[in-house]
């Protein structure tokens, strides 16, 4: 069975991807902050800079 994969489909599986950037920078913001001894901080970092990230490119994708 061949199951068809239209545009729309396509183009919320790139979307969806983006999302991944907030749990990796939370990630990368408490290895941050572990080192510099304030592991909340980082994680707060680490959380603004994932959506922050995800903003910049969900708008990039729309560009296109």
């Amino acid at each position: 069975m061949v199951k068809k994969i239209d545009k729309k489909s396509k183009d919320k599986s790139k979307e969806d991807s983006a999302g991944l950037f907030i749990p990796a920078g939370c990630l990368i913001g408490l290895g941050v902050g572990l080192l510099v001894g304030n592991p909340g901080s980082g994680i707060m970092i680490g959380l603004g800079l994932g959506f922050l990230v995800m903003a910049i490119i969900v708008n990039l994708k729309k560009k296109k």
